[in-house]
């Protein structure tokens, strides 16, 4: 499935499925809220625009595959699977809970559509890469989506990857970065140098290009585009840590803190669902 849907349904969509983060992390006491908020409009565009996939049939070999490297931020693949139709919405209310498909970090054949365990971070592009050159190999025409953390391009097994994958022609690969300028502990560009991060991944030989990540309609450009020299392509989808409520903002301490019951009605009113 793939064709652009009409805006205003994604702004609700969008604005839906954060509201279930909020809930969910209330009700599991899980943290990681503002780091699955941020990246919530490049999910709706990769999985209502972009992405040729049959959420009845997960398993269909010729389905284009979307990695969450971010593993951290599950709640927001979970949230957005649910929501097309992957799996039932109820499951979404066993997050985290002792025996639950929906585990705190994606696990192996945790639930349909998750196509990679994930949390240790700095795998899910080299993982992605190894699906796109067996995709060449086997003369497939699916495509591989990778979002990854800022935070995450700290990682060697990423650079690893990135300077591979262009010597191999895998123009069907494509890498997300939810640059939302936190990690854990402080200021992304503080803790490493990444500013000009696509000039990084051009350096590598990457096509390369710099979007808005809340703007669904420039993401689903992005991601529809593949280069015609061959290149893997990455977006730099800048991005706001905590995006849509505004007492999460932007604020570091949402990358541990755990909404409280007034909170969690804050934010449902503010993203106009109550």
């Amino acid at each position: 499935m793939s064709g652009a849907s009409p805006t205003a349904d994604l702004e609700r969509i969008a604005r839906e499925i954060r509201f279930r983060l909020v809930r969910m992390s209330h009700a599991a006491g899980t943290p990681h809220l503002a780091s699955a908020l941020s990246c919530v409009d490049i999910l709706v565009a990769a999985y209502w625009n972009v992405l040729r996939l049959d959420p009845s049939k997960p398993d269909d070999p010729d389905r284009d595959r979307f990695i969450l490297s971010k593993g951290h931020a599950a709640t927001a693949l979970y949230a957005t699977l649910a929501a097309r139709g992957f799996f039932p919405e109820t499951w979404l209310d066993t997050f985290a809970r002792h025996g639950s498909r929906l585990a705190e970090q994606p696990a192996p054949g945790c639930a349909p559509g998750v196509e990679l365990a994930t949390g240790s971070l700095g795998h899910g592009l080299p993982v992605g890469l190894g699906m796109a050159l067996a995709a060449l190999i086997q003369k497939r025409k699916h495509r591989v989506f990778v979002l990854m953390s800022d935070g995450e391009c700290n990682e060697g097994t990423v650079w690893e990857a990135a300077l591979f994958a262009p010597n191999r022609q895998t123009e069907r690969l494509t890498v997300i970065v939810d640059y939302n300028k936190w990690q854990a502990t402080g200021r992304s560009d503080e803790v490493m140098a990444l500013p000009s991060l696509p000039k990084k991944w051009e350096a590598f030989g990457w096509n390369a290009c710099e979007v808005d990540g809340h703007d669904v309609a420039a993401l689903t450009r992005a991601m529809e585009s593949l280069s015609d020299d061959g290149r893997p392509k990455a977006i730099i989808a800048n991005t706001i840590k905590g995006r849509g409520i505004s007492f999460m903002q932007d604020d570091n301490n949402w990358h541990y803190r755990v909404p409280n019951a007034e909170e969690v009605s804050a934010a449902e009113k503010e993203l106009g669902l109550k």
